[in-house]
């Protein structure tokens, strides 16, 4: 038999388990809801609902922008893109406070991404990208707020709202983590920085 502190930490790191795997199982079948749920962790706005998400577009891979946008410019370039839905842009918008804005129907395509024309295996294998991660294969996320210095990473805030916000993308449309893109992992960016390289490393360390 444990002695008591060790049964105490065995219990104790059970319990956990079990309401990690009950937050895991919540967070999915909201993932695959309609309407504009609640989830936990995130402030969203709604600007498109959820509709059907068998009739949403066959969306296969998640690509994480930057714009030079200043503080706020989240809010008003998902309220463009919504009144616009395939201008150049995103589904998903991030400021820097954390709030997310849904700005498109899942089932339209915004026009994001060069063509995934980089080609030249730098950060990850691009035999597996080339001319294939899309604006019509890939849901884009963009995180405003790295103006004017372009190299200046996420807010804590919007670190804290993707680590959510990617496990519901994921569940809602069957993305696997390999899928989850920086743009200039795809495509050849701006060379001053590396365009949404750390959130998504930080995705694919974070894991399931």
């Amino acid at each position: 038999m444990l002695p008591m502190p060790r049964l105490l930490t065995a219990l104790l790191a059970l319990v956990l388990s079990s309401a990690a795997l009950a937050e895991t199982s919540d967070l999915a079948a909201i993932a695959r809801s309609q309407g504009t749920p609640e989830i936990p962790g995130l402030k969203m706005v709604w600007l498109s609902p959820w509709g059907d998400v068998a009739k949403s577009h066959p969306w296969r891979n998640i690509i994480v922008h930057q714009t030079e946008g200043p503080t706020g410019s989240a809010r008003y370039g998902a309220e463009a893109q919504h009144k616009n839905p395939t201008r150049r842009g995103v589904m998903v918008w991030v400021e820097t406070d954390g709030t997310v804005y849904w700005a498109v129907a899942d089932n339209l395509v915004p026009t994001h991404t060069d063509g995934a024309d980089r080609n030249d295996n730098k950060y990850i294998d691009n035999s597996k990208t080339y001319r294939q991660v899309n604006k019509d294969t890939s849901i884009g996320v963009e995180f405003a707020g790295n103006f004017p210095d372009v190299t200046k990473g996420p807010t804590d805030a919007q670190i804290a709202a993707w680590r959510v916000l990617v496990k519901v993308l994921r569940a809602r449309y069957g993305i696997p983590l390999e899928r989850v893109y920086a743009h200039n992992w795809i495509d050849f960016k701006d060379a001053r920085y590396c365009e949404g390289c750390a959130l998504a490393t930080m995705a694919r360390e974070w894991g399931e």
